[in-house]
This record gives C-alpha cells, sequence and structure tokens, in this order.
C-alpha cells in the first residue's frame, strides 16, 4: 500500500501567530514538497499572499489553494475536498500538507473529514497543532470563571457580550496533539508558569505545549507527529457535538482599502486608536509605503501591531493598501471608514 501523505492542521484564534508559524516552517522546508491550504476570514488573500511573498523555493504558488467561501470547518464537501483532491492529483503531489484554518473554524469536523473514503487511503492527519497567543490568555481574555470575567469587564467591553470565543478556543485545545503557545516575548517571567499550567489543564493527556514568540518553532517539532488524528476522533470532545450549532454571526469583517503612505508609524497609530474606539478584534494587510519598492506587511491583534516589509511589488499590480478589519457583530463600517479618510 502506498505511504499516506501526512496532513497537519493548523488552528488557532484570530491573531495567535499561525501565518508566522507556518512562514517559520516554510523556512526550514530544506527542499521538502509543501502544500498548502488557507482559509481566510475576509475577502483578501492576506495570509496566501503573506506565505506567497515568503520568497523561498517552498513557497510553490500552485500548491497554495485558498478557501475564502466560509469557514472550512462548515463547507468541508463543497470546498475542501475537492481541493485536498486538486493537491494529491498534481504530477508531483505535496509531501505534506499544511493547513491553516480560519481562527473561527472548529477543528474536528474538519478531522472528521479525512475519514470521507475519497480521502482515507491517500491521506492521514500526521497532528493538529493549535496555536495560542499567550499574552491574551494571559489577560484572561477566554477565561471560563465567571468572577474571572467580572473582573476583566472593565479593561475589555468585548465581555459584556455572549461570546462564542470561550468555547471555540476549548474546541481547538481539546482537538490539538501539540499546543503552540505564542508570543511568550509579551508576557512576565514571573506570569509564565502560570499561564502555561491554566492551558495546561484544559488538554487531553499526552498532549504537549511550546512556548515561542513570533511563531519560532523547529520543523521537526511540528511535523512529524504521526497522529493519525482521524482515526481518534473520540478522544477528542468538542463543544459543537453538545450545543448542536456553530454560529459565525456574531463577527463582521470588510477591507479597508486606500493608496500609498508617507509615514506607516502614523499609520499604525491611527489604527490603534480605531482599535480602542471600535473594539476591533484584528487587522491585517498589506500596504503600500511611499518610496519603498517593498510590500509592507501590517499584523494586528488588539493594540498591538507589528510591520515588516516581505517582498518586491510586482509590475503587475497596482501600488495600493488593502486591510482586513475583523470585530463582533456590529462593527461600524461607516465610522470607521470615515476616520480613516480623514
Amino acid at each position: 500500500m502506498a505511504r499516506k501523505i501526512p496532513a497537519t492542521v493548523i488552528t488557532g484564534f484570530l491573531g495567535a501567530g499561525k501565518t508566522s508559524l507556518i512562514r517559520r516552517l516554510i523556512e526550514q522546508a530544506g527542499g521538502r514538497r509543501l502544500g498548502f491550504i488557507i482559509n481566510e476570514f475576509g475577502d483578501l488573500g492576506i495570509d496566501r499572499g503573506i506565505i506567497e511573498g515568503c520568497g523561498l523555493a517552498a513557497c510553490d504558488a500552485d500548491a497554495i489553494k485558498e478557501l475564502a467561501n466560509g469557514c472550512i470547518c462548515c463547507t468541508v464537501a463543497d470546498d475542501f475536498l475537492p481541493t485536498m483532491e486538486a493537491l494529491l492529483d498534481r504530477p508531483a503531489p505535496p509531501e505534506h500538507i499544511i493547513i491553516e484554518t480560519s481562527g473561527l473554524a472548529l477543528p474536528k469536523p474538519l478531522v472528521q473529514a479525512f475519514n470521507w473514503p475519497t480521502m482515507k487511503a491517500r491521506v492521514t492527519v500526521d497532528g493538529v497543532v493549535a496555536v495560542v497567543d499567550g499574552a491574551a490568555v494571559g489577560a484572561g481574555r477566554f477565561a471560563d470563571d465567571p468572577a474571572a470575567i467580572a473582573a476583566q469587564r472593565a479593561a475589555d467591553p468585548s465581555l459584556d457580550h455572549d461570546n462564542p470565543l470561550a468555547e471555540v478556543f476549548d474546541d481547538q485545545l481539546a482537538c490539538a496533539d501539540l499546543v503552540v503557545v505564542n508570543k511568550m516575548d509579551l508576557v512576565a517571567a514571573a506570569d509564565r508558569p502560570a499561564l502555561l499550567a491554566a492551558i495546561g489543564a484544559r488538554l487531553r493527556p499526552s498532549v504537549k505545549q511550546v512556548a515561542t514568540q513570533d511563531g519560532r518553532l523547529p520543523l521537526a517539532v511540528a511535523l512529524g507527529l504521526g497522529a493519525a488524528a482521524e482515526d481518534d476522533l473520540a478522544a477528542r470532545p468538542s463543544h459543537h457535538e453538545i450545543d448542536g450549532e456553530h454560529d459565525h454571526d456574531d463577527f463582521d469583517s470588510f477591507v479597508l482599502r486606500f493608496g500609498g503612505v508617507a509615514d506607516p508609524d502614523q499609520l499604525t497609530e491611527r489604527l490603534g486608536a480605531l482599535v480602542v474606539a471600535h473594539d476591533i478584534l484584528r487587522i491585517k494587510g498589506f500596504v503600500a509605503v511611499d518610496g519603498a519598492e517593498r510590500r509592507c506587511v501590517i499584523q494586528g491583534v488588539g493594540a498591538r501591531f507589528e510591520r515588516y516589509f516581505d517582498r518586491a511589488w510586482r509590475t503587475d499590480e497596482p501600488r495600493d493598501s488593502a486591510l482586513v478589519v475583523i470585530g463582533l457583530k456590529g462593527l461600524d463600517q461607516t465610522a470607521i471608514r470615515r476616520a480613516m479618510a480623514t
């Protein structure tokens, strides 16, 4: 029997660092043929563009498939399975497939799809890797304890919402074979043991945690787990199975488009002010900086932003800026667009 192609599912909440982790893995590919399925939230291909912009041979544009028609766990039959078959049927199929889910995806329905007859004999889930924003979790953003939620309410207005994010977070951890606690450089050293202990209490026995910053993880740690997760579904509980629903209607997203930027520091300050004023969860995209020959990537989680230049602008693309803005339902797009235009 031919060896099954391993696939790694990388899951995690918005802005946890999934795409950064994938870029780090690509840098270590060493000639290995990788295939990618990227499930975006929003209608601008930011994550695909970031991966393509790494400039390495492992970033074969034809082997990067984007699913932008909705959450991957809800479009398995219509989108995911045909996309997987297209990758597997290539003349030189990938040696390993990396699947980045949207921040809202439940991993278990995706893992179940690997038991479909068209998949079962050809591919296996090498492992589910859950990426966690350590700084956010350390701030109690996903606390289940009502007392902890009350203590955070004054500092985090989103806690006033009946927020399903805690259940999504639980499902991602419950399905994981490895948990990457990212952005640990933003967590005080004295607070790290308690943070890791709190996350560890949510995990299945034998599931390990790795503390990182900027998604820096050895490829040998993330790939080659050999979990065959599709054969181990009963051990991976899910709120979705208990509640019978997975509601994405609690979120809005839209794209801000504008021209070149003379001062990226000023832009970041303005975006930070918008995040505070409108309770924005996530901002990510590309910016054209006046006088710069390379494209600038902006990634924002809450009020924290990072920027870097990834690749030169192509001659066939306009040098414009585009940012995806993601927030809870009721995001005031008009006010945000007006503030960016002034």
